[in-house]
């Protein structure tokens, strides 16, 4: 898109160390996109057609090539498979949406697909298939038209020469919805047969849209109301992410019908966002999902109880941690309860005073934002401490 009170002895304290470890990143571009591939290997992109990579888990920071006729675009998404082949989004009205394809490590670019609408924005870039593999698939959301979102399966890297962009399911809107462009992750890929969900926002409020193939059947959508957001053009769903759960033991109501022994796996999911034009407000801000199974009772969404302090952009799971973290402008909040409840962190008098604040996007353990920003998380920010 164009642009209850907790009670402490009931949550587990986060150590009062350092969270995010600020790097030189020596730009002055505002980043939205940042990919984290692993093994030192991270790339981040922004204003003015930047394009950064790193290949020391960003002790250093190379310049990349700006893509051609690039050097005014805004990269807000970046999706990459190694230190050589990444895919870079534009966001903008029409053909100032574009992606951009490296297999050299961004010595150069080639542009791969441009918005075909004269109206059209792409909002997210995300990867279907991973890294490993000889042709990797990434699915590619923008704001709709004609009243439909508008939804891409892309194959940059195919083998058997170059395979466009092909058109996977236009998904209706209502009047006035869109997708928020904040920090390429309003959209979730969540397996390799196409499932996906993204959220929305808009002045009839905040909709998950979700696509679920099951099995060998054709693919079918549910949607379900997210209490996030207030119900105006600047408000809605921002960021999801979810958690996966395996060998969760069966209900009993459930154990007549199957086998006991059976393990099962189940994905919670968490949403975030609210009114970027106001940044200081902490109400409506982050909805949770005990499962994205729809089973006979649907999807539900269920407000925060304890809700982070102020709109957010991004959020992602950690799960060596078990913790859930978020980011926005005014700061950083994390919850060990699937999203429930939400606690800042705060700089200690030995980080710089806005080392949690003026964020837009999460891979972790690296964070990116206005001016340059890129920080890494270091790990004692999230160690738990005992209950007291």
């Amino acid at each position: 898109m164009r642009t209850p009170i907790l009670l402490a002895a009931l949550f587990i304290a986060t150590t009062a160390s350092a969270q995010w470890t600020l790097l030189d990143s020596h730009s002055t571009a505002d980043f939205r996109g940042i990919d984290n591939v692993g093994h030192g290997i991270v790339w981040v992109s922004g204003t003015q057609g930047t394009i950064l990579r790193s290949t020391d888990n960003g002790a250093t920071w190379q310049r990349c090539t700006t893509p051609p006729g690039a050097d005014k675009l805004d990269f807000r998404g970046i999706q990459a498979f190694d230190a050589q082949r990444a895919v870079a989004m534009s966001a903008g009205t029409g053909d100032l949406s574009r992606l951009y394809v490296t297999n050299n490590g961004c010595q150069t670019w080639s542009l791969f697909f441009t918005d075909p609408d004269a109206d059209g924005f792409f909002d997210a870039l995300q990867a279907r298939f991973r890294p490993n593999l000889q042709n990797p698939s990434l699915m590619l959301l923008g704001d709709p038209i004609r009243g439909r979102f508008r939804l891409w399966a892309l194959y940059p890297f195919a083998v058997n020469g170059k395979s466009g962009p092909t058109a996977v399911r236009l998904q209706p809107a209502l009047n006035g919805e869109s997708i928020f462009a904040a920090s390429n992750s309003s959209l979730l890929v969540l397996d390799t047969r196409g499932d996906y969900l993204f959220g929305t926002g808009g002045p009839q409020g905040a909709r998950i849209i979700h696509n679920d193939t099951d099995d060998e059947l054709a693919p079918h959508s549910s949607l379900a109301v997210a209490p996030v957001g207030d119900e105006t053009v600047s408000s809605g769903i921002f960021s999801i992410a979810i958690k996966t759960e395996t060998g969760k033991t069966l209900h009993r109501w459930w154990k007549p019908y199957f086998d006991v022994n059976e393990l099962y796996t189940t994905q919670r999911a968490v949403a975030v966002g609210g009114d970027y034009k106001k940044p200081d407000d902490a109400t409506s801000v982050a909805a949770y999902c005990k499962s994205l199974d729809p089973g006979w009772g649907g999807v539900v969404w269920y407000a925060a109880e304890t809700q982070p302090h102020g709109y957010r952009s991004s959020v992602a799971y950690d799960p060596t941690t078990k913790t859930w973290i978020t980011v926005g402008p005014n700061g950083t909040d994390i919850s060990t309860d699937d999203g429930r409840n939400w606690r800042a962190l705060t700089p200690t008098s030995t980080e710089p005073p806005d080392a949690d604040k003026n964020w837009n996007a999460l891979s972790l353990p690296f964070v990116s934002g206005p001016h340059g920003r890129i920080g890494i998380l270091n790990p004692a920010a999230l160690k738990p401490q005992p209950k007291h």
